[in-house]
């Protein structure tokens, strides 16, 4: 079986500052899936600058396999020393999950990720290193379908200190809430929303750190399957139909020309449903089909709700929007929260309709490349097929 995960993160500035000093990065291997979230001395411009230095090398280290040796000796030797404390360093959390199932977690004075499996928080056996003068917690161990990790920044469990709490939110406090939350099998982006959230609350929206989440989550590869538009020549209607049924997973259409060509195909009728809105028509049902929603409109509105999420823009409100019953909602979620790789397959002509308002194909075609572009961002693999 090989696994992939599903990862979400969100930060919040120390109160007053524009610049976070706390950097997630993602890095995408042909074997693994790697996570590193930095933590920079200090706040403002010079934690960022730490911090971001720090992801950025650990991230070209792993891509070049090189030993967690190789790479605190390469962020010593890099980093800039502070003049008013004389050290220079950023804190990090590295984790790398294999398709395999293996697993390798490094941390170097992050709060220690917390592991839940099982509906149980779970520790992890790990030993201990002494690089450059730094000690590191190296963990190996195998991961199993829904287990969940949250890496976090030390503002999590300051969270709260001299305001709401007596001595902050703290690490055993954290791991129950998640445990909670998760007994509802969330998807990564939803419960690091709701740690964030949960962090500004203690804080009271004046952050007293950056604060920031990073949450994975493993499961195994989803493919969903996107058809969207007429292809060029009729007589392809029949082949595009083929390919995009004989590719294993969910498969969604896009467009009402397109749900002819697919209920041509299937030979089930299209049956309207009750679920538009102003921003988006309303979307049909085909028997075989996961999803069947109108075109352009919806597509362009699921392309601002994944934009609004690679922002860092998704809260709670967010997610109560994803959960709106209108087709736009309903193909972000799916593809926010249950798919790890997209297939397109894009039709390039336009139909009669659209050629009678004066439709330009390049439209589609541009609305197609935003949504690879953004599907690539969240970290989500992506083929896009013409027709």
């Amino acid at each position: 079986m090989s696994v992939s995960i599903d990862v979400a993160w969100k930060s919040l500035n120390k109160y007053t500052e524009e610049l976070c000093g706390d950097k997630v990065e993602i890095l995408k291997k042909s074997d693994s899936d790697v996570v590193i979230l930095s933590d920079g001395m200090g706040s403002g411009v010079k934690a960022n600058i730490l911090a971001t230095l720090t992801s950025k090398i650990l991230k070209t280290m792993f891509d070049h396999d090189l030993s967690i040796e190789e790479s605190v000796e390469t962020i010593a030797k890099t980093l800039p020393v502070c003049q008013v404390r004389g050290v220079a360093y950023s804190t990090f959390s590295i984790l790398q999950i294999f398709h395999s199932g293996e697993a390798y977690l490094a941390e170097f004075d992050n709060p220690a990720c917390i592991f839940i499996r099982d509906g149980k928080v779970v520790d992890i056996p790990f030993e201990t290193k002494d690089i450059e003068g730094k000690k590191i917690r190296e963990y190996r161990f195998h991961v199993k379908v829904n287990d969940c990790f949250v890496l976090m920044s030390d503002g999590t469990i300051y969270a709260g200190v001299g305001e709401l709490l007596n001595f902050g939110w703290t690490w055993e406090s954290i791991a129950d809430y998640t445990l909670k939350c998760t007994k509802d099998t969330l998807s990564a982006g939803r419960l690091a929303a709701m740690l964030s959230d949960a962090c500004n609350d203690l804080y009271m929206a004046r952050p007293g750190d950056d604060t920031t989440v990073a949450v994975v989550r493993v499961f195994e590869q989803h493919i969903v399957n996107i058809f969207t538009g007429p292809p060029a020549s009729k007589a392809d209607d029949g082949k595009v139909m083929r390919a995009f049924m004989a590719s294993e997973g969910m498969h969604i259409v896009c467009g009402g020309t397109t749900a002819k060509i697919a209920s041509a195909h299937v030979g089930a009728p299209i049956l309207p449903n009750d679920d538009g809105t102003k921003e988006v028509p309303p979307t049909s049902r085909i028997r075989g089909m996961d999803l069947v929603t109108e075109g352009v409109l919806t597509l362009n509105k699921t392309l601002n709700l994944l934009r609004q999420f690679d922002a860092g823009d998704a809260d709670i409100a967010f997610f109560d929007e994803l959960d709106e019953n209108n087709g736009a909602s309903r193909l972000a979620s799916i593809i926010l929260e249950q798919c790890t790789d997209v297939r397109m397959f894009v039709g390039t002509a336009a139909n009669e309709a659209q050629q009678q308002i004066g439709f330009d194909v390049s439209v589609r075609s541009n609305i197609v490349e935003q949504l690879k572009k953004v599907l690539e961002s969240l970290g989500k693999r992506v083929e896009v097929m013409y027709y």
